[in-house]
């Protein structure tokens, strides 16, 4: 295998647990954001490709990053993703940063605990959300609440897909010593249903998550482009309830994902609360304009 395409799992961004540039974001953005989409999923299908060996998923991804930094007969999709930056006046920092951990994902199979786990996510999951920000020129001051967003967004993930993670790659992104608190390990993957104390891991990383989408609540409220942050708000909607299944269900043997009418009843909930806010905010910012109405 020399080209990422030749590792290509067929998935695309209509596949995904989360919206992708859906047509809430505005039609310029949504060029740059799905380029960068496609050189992600180039990388994420190299890394998680069952047979490939190790050195030729390494120079697969090295390949794309030739690529990204405009290197000639190079990985396609790098070269897609580096013109439409060149194009937009964009940094590549944040696919770098995606690439570092792809190559994590090559070789690292066990996570410690959760703060190796969210440094993972530090690069797996953060600099998507910081991207989209980047194209619709909003603050970096909204990185941390971004982070807190993406980086629960991508143990849902974890947790949605841990048996299958582990059955077909034999990675765990469940931090061994949350396991062990609960007295098990990671080959209670492999069983039909979850046992006892694999349900409990589960739970509590759930609750990990619940604390990092807290943080990320005032998001949406804080983005400049409407249309981003009715996107952002329908992500959280979607995010929160996923948590909460993954604190009820077992992901070994119970669906956790959404199915078509509970998303689109989800993503109409977080719409609108985000919209409410709008209407809010003004009183909040101005009680005494309500003050003087009443009276």
């Amino acid at each position: 295998m020399t080209e990422a395409a030749a590792f290509a799992s067929g998935k695309g961004h209509r596949d995904e647990n989360f919206p992708v540039a859906s047509l809430l974001v505005r039609r310029d953005a949504r060029v740059p954001i799905l380029a960068f989409y496609r050189f992600a999923r180039a990388a994420d299908d190299v890394a998680d490709h069952a047979t490939a060996a190790p050195r030729e998923k390494l120079d697969a991804l090295a390949r794309l990053e030739a690529g990204l930094r405009g290197a000639p007969d190079a990985s396609p999709e790098g070269i897609a993703l580096h013109q439409v930056l060149q194009a937009r006046g964009l940094s590549d920092r944040h696919a770098l940063d995606l690439l570092e951990a792809f190559r994590r994902d090559v070789g690292k199979r066990r996570y410690a605990d959760w703060a190796e786990l969210m440094d993972y996510c530090r690069y797996s999951a953060s600099p998507v959300g910081r991207f989209v920000l980047d194209v619709h020129g909003e603050s970096a001051a909204l990185w941390p609440a971004n982070d807190a967003l993406c980086n629960a967004l991508q143990v849902i993930n974890h947790l949605q897909d841990c048996a299958k993670d582990y059955r077909a790659l034999d990675r765990v992104y469940l931090p061994i010593d949350v396991l062990a608190t609960h007295g098990t390990a990671p080959d209670a993957l492999s069983a039909a249903t979850a046992s006892p104390g694999l349900r409990a891991a589960i739970q509590e990383l759930a609750q990990h998550t619940a604390a990092l989408l807290d943080q990320s609540r005032a998001f949406a409220s804080r983005i400049s482009d409407a249309r981003l942050a009715l996107e952002v708000g329908v992500i959280q909607a979607l995010a929160e309830s996923l948590t909460i299944r993954l604190m009820r269900r077992d992901p070994l043997s119970q669906r956790v994902h959404h199915n078509g009418v509970e998303t689109v009843g989800l993503a109409l909930r977080g719409a609108l609360g985000v919209a409410f806010g709008w209407l809010v905010r003004p009183l909040r910012q101005h009680p005494q304009r309500l003050r003087g109405r009443q009276g």
